[in-house]
């Protein structure tokens, strides 16, 4: 199970088509999900994903810090214990990251990356549990982005202007590595969007150049029909089965 949740999420929603410059991400916004994954045939509900926002000043600059945090329930923790924080320090309107930093705790296993983005490159410091710190600079493509922030230049789509089964490729930022993402749109559909009820809402299919994810239109995500376009659904496809992250509460938005 580990890495399930967040590194096959972060691959489903991890792409945009064209901006809206004038969709905004809202400070003190709170999203909540039910993590679940199909056990024995049945989608069991095993973890809690969180996505926060909170404006970050400093002596110099403006910081919008888009937060992510994956945590299995109590009653799992015995079998395998997810603690999982992914963080980014983006520019409140373009979006683009200044800093991503995550730490990982699954199943006894530790990890803690930084990434420091400026220009094209970008310099990243890793920690895994008894190794030795290790750091490396690598370039990037001017659009590429880290795997928190991307998910929300989802939200400055402008998804109207797209039609079915139009596709757009682009890269994200993953283990230190540029992963190619491909998206396209399916249409739209009626979700259950959590305490925000019944919602239209675009689907997606995502596909990325990795062994994370398997299946053709098998990975899916459902974003409101909206100006806020939350992400009320979504579904994943791995070589160790398939799962779900379904909207449970939004607030702040």
């Amino acid at each position: 199970m580990k890495k399930i949740f967040l590194y096959s999420i972060s691959i489903l929603i991890f792409c945009s088509f064209a901006s809206d410059k004038n969709a905004a991400i809202p400070a003190g916004e709170k999203l909540v999900y039910v993590g679940s994954y199909n056990m024995s045939g049945l989608m069991t509900q095993l973890a809690q994903v969180t996505l926060s926002t909170e404006t970050v000043n400093t002596s110099k600059s403006t910081f919008l810090h888009l937060n992510c945090e994956l945590s299995t329930y109590t009653k799992w923790d015995k079998f395998f214990k997810i603690r999982d924080i992914y963080e980014s320090y983006v520019d409140p309107i373009t979006l683009y990251p200044s800093l991503y930093k995550r730490s990982i705790d699954e199943g006894g296993y530790t990890k803690k990356e930084k990434y420091i983005f400026k220009g094209n490159s970008v310099t990243s410091t890793v920690k895994k549990r008894n190794k030795p710190e290790t750091t490396k600079t690598f370039t990037i493509g001017g659009s590429t982005q880290d795997v928190v922030s991307i998910m929300y230049k989802l939200r400055k789509m402008d998804l109207s202007k797209i039609k079915t089964g139009q596709t757009q490729s682009f890269t994200i930022v993953f283990d230190e590595k540029q992963i190619p993402v491909t998206v396209k749109l399916l249409g739209n559909e009626t979700i259950n969007a959590g305490n925000l009820g019944q919602k239209n809402c675009y689907k997606l299919s995502i596909g990325a150049k990795t062994d994370a994810l398997k299946g053709k239109d098998k990975n899916l995500i459902w974003l409101t029909a909206d100006a806020k376009k939350i992400p009320a659904l979504m579904k994943f496809s791995i070589p160790v089965g398939t799962g779900q992250l379904t909207l449970s509460t939004a607030s702040g938005s």
